[in-house]
């Protein structure tokens, strides 16, 4: 599939807010609550396998203000003010990727990660699986640089070769979900 370049953020998108219970508390806009120490609002995950157990893997595009040309899960975003998180994964896996997944919830947990001097990421964040039907991506490119699929045997190398190249939430993600839900993988 050919790549896009439709535009499905912007600074000024309004995040929501939350408390360490995921109670929602207010919204900001979306560069202010990555900016200094970050402000704690809710996000989201997406890891997409194939059917060969392959995990699909984006490089963060280089206009991103934070880990640009990082590799990253599939999908990674904010739900909007009065959308369910599951709704705001499909939509911005179509957005990004150009895929349409089932997906499964696995689990939530708050990070926070400064990048440099310019910001941090303070997200509480919920971590969906899927199924690609397909090795075939339509990559959004103002929001992704390069995909590919990884097995996981090559990306536990490169993790402890190159842990650098990837985003701070994706390697605690990853992680968590080889100690932990390997049954989600399995199914």
């Amino acid at each position: 599939m050919s790549p896009r370049n439709d535009i499905v953020s912007s600074d000024d998108e309004a995040l929501i807010l939350v408390n360490d219970n995921d109670e929602a508390i207010g919204t900001l806009p979306k560069l202010d609550c990555h900016l200094n120490q970050g402000t704690l609002h809710r996000a989201f995950s997406v890891f997409i396998f194939n059917k060969a157990g392959d995990v699909l893997l984006q490089r963060r595009s280089e206009q991103k203000l934070l880990w640009p040309g990082y590799w990253s899960n599939a999908c990674c975003s904010h739900p909007r003010e009065g959308e369910e998180t599951e709704e705001a994964a499909h939509r911005r896996l179509k957005q990004e990727m150009g895929i349409s997944s089932k997906l499964t919830f696995l689990y939530k947990f708050q990070y926070q990660a400064p990048y440099k001097d310019i910001g941090a990421e303070h997200e509480l964040c919920w971590v969906w699986v899927g199924l690609a039907e397909a090795d075939s991506v339509s990559s959004n490119d103002n929001e992704v640089a390069d995909w590919r699929f990884f097995s996981k045997e090559t990306l536990e190398q490169d993790l402890q070769s190159h842990p650098e190249n990837y985003t701070p939430w994706m390697k605690m993600e990853w992680q968590e979900i080889l100690a932990n839900h390997s049954d989600a993988l399995n199914r």
